[in-house]
């Protein structure tokens, strides 16, 4: 898939058809961009369930004609009860991937879709909850096909899910991983879905539905009570963001901790100083992987909950940093690697209207199903995002009540100083700052179109899904004589199918100066563009 799709009243994109169509029918009925977004982003919890939830977290970047970018964090913090003693008194020297002690944290996305409602008012928006709610529940009601990498992925984790509280249940359908095509349907979760229509997002964590929700949660056991649903908020921040020079200039912003965010921005700002002149050759990828590794670096030593770093994040945009970072960059030999890296499952989606406002929006329950518990009587299958904390030491990732955890999610956003308007994004753990930087570098500073940039061949350093391995993985299209120069540089190559989900699922949309949109999926999802 190359041609580039391209609209002029509105567009969105998602990593599944059925998300891009609820955003698209918002657009055409007078909705605008945020009120599309949250359509797409209830939809995908229910046709997506092993890439997202409203058991997760999201994180919001918009922005409307002429006023700066606003992020909305929407991240859940450590329960009052979840403490390092916590898990040493049941035996456990880290945190569990799975089960009721990996359901940790608050789950706070549908905070942020209340948010982003208001925000939407705020802009003249109309459309009601309710509105917006009707595609995700008429899937949950009357079911949805399951796609090819629900069934796969629902098989290959399923030594790990199948004994976790509500999965089978959910998920099993008579008792086996759900065949591609087949029909599932989710009642308990789309009658959750319809009570926030109903009575507002505050009903999640204020209201009668946050009673159910305290009691499931206390059933399966977890230590996320009533009072942590109650304590949290969703709220308004400034992204993080940073100038370059290329592509003709542009400013690029991202979301600040505990997301990793600034790698993305580092990334890019790094290799913009770079000089590089032509895609897809040594200098282009040599360069973009050298100068992950160094924000990578950076990211690892300082970012976690906000409240607890050591460092200011916006301190490494600074211009002096990034030029002693790419100093550090070797242009002919790789630094050795590798460091820690981190997996995760997770959906990104954008939408731009006829008026210029745009969204950017990632939503996550970490790794595929998350925890894997799901909830009986709400059908909300709950994050993990928590174990991403660790027991020991004193860094901002250490667990205590209240912090955040770190976040591989980051929503991208650019503009340009032509005019043009970018959001950009995809799911990926790891590789989400370094798909980022393909696409942007692709379309932006080389030029190429912009369903091109996105399906162009990828590459990742260190690991996602789940993957051990942190090698640098190429998918199969690359020029073998760039793989050979790689390896001579002393890149540890492996060599990955073509159109792999390793490499995540990307999209973008762009709007030009005359009002004409343009689109892009991922044919390594099951996404669509859509416009009108």
């Amino acid at each position: 898939m190359l041609n580039t799709p391209r609209a002029r009243r509105g567009m969105v994109t998602a990593p599944h058809h059925l998300a891009s169509e609820a955003g698209l029918r918002v657009l055409r009925e007078g909705g605008n961009a945020i009120e599309a977004t949250v359509a797409m982003a209830a939809t995908l919890t229910v046709v997506y369930p092993h890439m997202t939830g409203i058991g997760g977290d999201g994180f919001w970047l918009i922005a409307a004609p002429g006023q700066a970018p606003v992020a909305i964090e929407a991240c859940g913090r450590a329960a009052a009860a979840a403490t390092p003693d916590l898990y040493r008194r049941a035996g456990h020297d880290s945190i569990p991937w799975r089960g009721p002690l990996a359901a940790n944290t608050v789950a706070a996305t549908v905070s942020g879709w209340g948010e982003a409602m208001q925000l939407s008012s705020e802009l003249g928006g109309r459309l009601p909850l309710s509105r917006l709610m009707e595609d995700a529940v008429w899937h949950g009601e009357s079911g949805f096909p399951v796609t090819a990498s629900q069934q796969e992925l629902t098989a290959e984790k399923l030594p790990g899910l199948k004994d976790v509280p509500g999965f089978a249940a959910a998920f099993l359908p008579d008792g086996r991983p759900p065949r591609e095509g087949s029909l599932l349907k989710l009642p308990a979760l789309a009658a959750t879905l319809k009570a926030i229509g109903a009575g507002g997002t505050e009903d999640f964590y204020r209201g009668a539905l946050a009673g159910r929700i305290a009691a499931d949660l206390a059933a399966i056991g977890s230590p996320v009570t009533g009072a942590d649903l109650a304590a949290h908020r969703a709220r308004r921040l400034a992204p993080l963001s940073v100038d370059i020079r290329t592509a003709g200039g542009a400013t690029l912003y991202n979301f600040p901790p505990p997301t990793q965010g600034l790698s993305s921005l580092m990334i890019l700002a790094i290799f913009d100083r770079l000089g590089v002149g032509e895609a897809e050759g040594f200098d282009h990828l040599h360069g973009l992987v050298e100068a992950t590794k160094q924000a990578f670096l950076v990211r690892d030593r300082i970012l976690g909950d906000p409240d607890s770093m050591p460092e200011r994040a916006e301190d490494w945009l600074q211009a002096d940093r990034l030029d002693a970072l790419a100093a550090k960059v070797d242009r002919r030999t790789a630094l050795p690697w590798p460091q820690p890296a981190e997996a995760g499952d997770t959906t990104w989606m954008g939408a731009i209207d006829g008026s210029g406002l745009m969204v950017s929006f990632i939503q996550s329950i970490y790794f595929e199903y998350g925890s894997g518990c799901v909830l009986p009587e709400t059908g909300i299958n709950w994050q993990n995002r928590g174990s991403s904390f660790t027991l020991d030491g004193n860094g901002p990732r250490l667990l205590a009540p209240g912090r955040m955890p770190f976040h591989t999610l980051n929503p991208a956003m650019a503009r340009f100083v032509d005019g043009r308007e970018m959001v950009y994004g995809t799911m990926g753990g790891e590789g989400q700052p370094q798909t980022q930087s393909a696409l942007f570098s692709r379309y932006a500073m080389f030029g190429q179109k912009l369903q091109a940039a996105v399906t162009a061949p990828r590459w990742l350093l260190g690991k996602t899904w789940g993957e051990g391995s942190v090698s640098l993985k190429l998918e199969g299209r690359f020029d073998p004589a760039l793989v050979t120069e790689l390896q001579a540089a002393g890149h540890l190559v492996e060599r990955l199918p073509d159109f792999t989900g390793t490499m995540g699922h990307a999209g973008a949309i762009v709007r030009h100066t005359d009002g004409m949109l343009e689109g892009a999926t991922d044919p390594r999802s099951d996404g669509a563009v859509a416009g009108f």
